[in-house]
């Protein structure tokens, strides 16, 4: 599945104060995940396998990294656990990095929102307005993100640029 999506990432040091504001929209909350997202050594793009108890994918993806709301090309396969598939990835491409987070995951209409705590680098929230179905234009899904940007009053300073991956990456090499 092809999708469109528009996020911002920010680095927190509370996720409970960001947490209280959304609960006050009722929003709907899906679970507690421990994800293991392993980023393999792609021609192409970023490619990364989730392992969680409630989202595993395969997951390819094309974004720019910039310190704002963005759009990210996303091809998506959702799939039942199995660990040949990382042996797969593994043997063919090499692992690049592995990010091991704790992810609250909350919905809003088509807009989702984590709250992670993620090994080695801290916590975070990240919104994503989702469009899997060409049902929205990117600048509603812009205004869409963007409203709650204004809403957990982000400053500049704590938009994050870059996925957990090259964040670690940076502070391993």
């Amino acid at each position: 599945m092809s999708i469109r999506i528009i996020e911002f990432k920010a680095k927190v040091d509370r996720l409970d104060i960001y947490e209280e504001k959304l609960l006050a929209l009722n929003p709907l909350f899906k679970g507690l995940d421990h994800q293991i997202d392993t980023y393999f050594n792609a021609t192409k793009d970023r490619l990364k396998l989730r392992e969680g108890n409630i989202e595993n994918a395969l997951i390819q993806y094309h974004r720019k990294n910039t310190a704002k709301s963005k759009l990210s090309s996303v091809k998506l396969f959702k799939h039942k656990a199995d660990p040949v598939i990382k042996e797969i990835l593994t043997d063919q491409l090499g692992v690049k990095v592995i990010v091991d987070k704790q992810r609250k995951i909350y919905f809003i209409g088509n807009v989702k929102f984590h709250f992670d705590t993620v090994e080695n680098l801290g916590t975070f929230i990240e919104v994503e307005a989702i469009d899997e179905r060409n049902k929205y234009s990117l600048e509603e899904l812009k205004d869409q993100c963007d409203h709650y940007l204004d809403l957990f009053e982000i400053s500049p300073s704590q938009l994050v640029k870059v996925s957990y991956s090259d964040l670690l990456l940076a502070i391993n090499t």
